[in-house]
């Protein structure tokens, strides 16, 4: 059964058990039709089993009569051999996706952008055409890790599935299989992952459009100018006869994370009103929420300081972000901590944020940023006021009271957001970091560039994905005219949400022009034919309702891996 991993020219080495992320000592493994069972010196055991699946392999691994509660359990691959690149998926929306070259070092960046950790699963390049997928098929109970390293000629691979000490003895189910094209295969795997999932996926019927205030205003807001923009937004989807559905406030109507149910001066009627005249101008009024952080300064954190998760290790408050210098964005926060959902009363105190901008301000959209972070801690690092339970279990749990407050209709986007926990909870999500202003960098053209391809495979499957608002304005940022325009057409063709933030008002007539063609275009979608296959070049097939396909090709060279 172990020859039947070997695929397309990449070859498997016998596994190794992992117990809490090393090779625990054991004795000579007990070999037996589709099984393997490691013995292990501390006593208890270990054991792989081997299945058929159609043509895809399952391998389940589960230990036995072990004295301790299970940080995480898995297995290596000591010598993973015939692999050109191989896809190193990160978590959440802007930890990114990209294909990496064996060998590749860790890096000196973020530990979670690093080339050698990945997450839910990963696609292996031969030396000739197709993929050969090794991934999880649920993600809604625990985190499931991947681990690169070895050298250029010889890959090591680590799979772990993450117990959170619950209790619980056995991995999710790791399944393999291949394909001819690279992305269909991701594809397949993501209608795997869809099947297995415990609600089925919302994906909305056609796009999601319409304008965001951050990415041209960003904080700095305040009731006449949003009422300024709600106009030109008005105008111009009258004038050019569009479909611009939703009409969204983001960050800067709050005076501190945590303290969702207070607005700034800048706001003097308070919300309801001005999402009133949202409304009224035919728009689905949306607001941005951090759920998960609460502000140090807030005065949420001042009444309820039990409120937040705790550090195991310092005894205080979990600190998810920090600003100790001078940039604090417009906040006073110098610390920002996670709301602890597990907490009856801070549960229903954000059901009561959701219900009240719901049922009382009139938000029909909800933009829910900064997701990660209640899925970043485990049981070593984070105390939560009820023990045992997976950091996945909390997190969905969290996205569960959002969801149930804030109903059915009411849409929401996941930002920052677990990509594979949220199926079933959330309509749309990003999948790369915020637009910027430049080709290159943190905060630019390239995760859109990047991480567009290598996540289009769940668009419409999974969730509508979401690459971010598109730039339309001609000053402010360093882009080309033909780059601005590129980016839109690249960002516009994958057939998820289109979206801006610029002053429609006071675009030029052929960005006017631009935007407008892109919102009447029924895309239902695209594919990357070239994925994984050349450097420097993307090939766009955007597929349209009547069959047709148009072709976007682009050189960038420039954008790396």
């Amino acid at each position: 059964m172990l020859a039947d991993l070997d695929r397309r020219g990449i070859a498997f080495s016998t596994p190794q058990p992992l117990l809490d992320s090393a090779v625990p000592p054991h004795g000579t493994p007990i070999v037996e039709p589709g099984r393997i069972v490691w013995p292990l010196d501390a006593g208890g055991s270990i054991a792989l089993a081997i299945a058929r699946d159609g043509d895809a392999i399952s391998l389940d691994v589960s230990a036995t009569a072990i004295d301790r509660a299970i940080d995480s359990i898995g297995l290596r691959f000591e010598e993973v051999r015939g692999v050109r690149r191989y896809l190193r998926n990160g978590y959440q929306s802007w930890d990114g996706a990209y294909f990496v070259a064996p060998g590749t070092p860790p890096g000196d960046g973020p530990p979670a952008k690093a080339p050698t950790l990945g997450f839910a699963m990963t696609a292996l390049l031969p030396e000739g055409e197709g993929a050969v997928l090794l991934g999880f098929d649920r993600h809604d109970r625990y985190q499931s890790r991947f681990g690169f390293g070895g050298t250029a000629e010889t890959l090591t691979i680590d799979v772990e599935t993450l117990l959170d000490r619950t209790g619980e003895t056995r991995g999710e189910t790791l399944y393999l299989f291949d394909g001819d094209a690279v992305e269909a295969t991701l594809r397949r795997w993501s209608q795997r992952v869809a099947a297995a999932a415990p609600l089925p996926p919302r994906v909305p019927d056609r796009r999601l459009t319409g304008w965001c205030s951050w990415y041209n205003l960003y904080a700095a807001i305040d009731e006449s100018v949003i009422r300024e923009h709600l106009a030109s937004a008005r105008a111009y989807r009258d004038a050019q006869q569009v479909l611009l559905e939703i009409f969204q406030i983001d960050d800067g109507f709050t005076p501190e994370m945590g303290d969702w149910l207070d607005v700034k001066p800048q706001f003097a009627r308070g919300m309801k009103p001005l999402l009133d005249e949202v409304a009224a101008a035919g728009f689905r009024p949306g607001l941005w929420i951090a759920p998960l952080l609460v502000g140090n300064r807030s005065k949420l954190f001042a009444a309820r300081p039990d409120w937040v998760v705790q550090n195991i290790a310092t005894g205080g408050p979990l600190v998810a972000m920090e600003f100790y210098g001078e940039f604090r964005w417009h906040k006073r926060s110098e610390e920002y901590y996670v709301l602890d959902v597990t907490h009856p009363d801070a549960a229903a105190y954000l059901a009561q944020v959701i219900r009240t901008w719901v049922g009382e301000w009139g938000a029909r959209y909800i933009k829910a940023d900064f997701l990660l972070h209640g899925a970043e801690y485990g049981p070593e690092r984070a105390r939560w006021h009820r023990p045992g339970l997976s950091r996945i279990a909390i997190w969905r749990h969290m996205m569960t009271i959002l969801r149930e407050a804030a109903g059915e209709d009411v849409i929401i986007a996941g930002c920052g957001c677990p990509l594979w926990a949220s199926i079933g909870l959330v309509d749309a999500v990003r999948i790369g970091r915020d637009v910027g202003v430049t080709w290159n960098g943190d905060y630019s053209a390239e995760s859109l560039l990047r991480d567009l391809q290598t996540r289009n495979h769940a668009n419409g499957v999974l969730w509508q994905a979401d690459p971010d608002c598109v730039l339309l304005r001609d000053r402010f940022h360093y882009l080309t005219d033909d780059q601005v325009e590129t980016l839109a057409h690249f960002g516009a063709g994958c057939g998820g949400v289109l979206m801006t933030s610029d002053d429609l008002a006071a675009l030029s007539p052929r960005r006017v022009a631009l935007f407008a063609d892109l919102l009447r275009r029924p895309s239902i979608g695209c594919d990357f034919p070239l994925l994984g296959i050349t450097e420097g070049s993307v090939e766009q097939h955007v597929r349209r309702p009547d069959g047709s396909i148009e072709i976007l090709q682009m050189n960038v060279q420039q954008v790396a891996d």
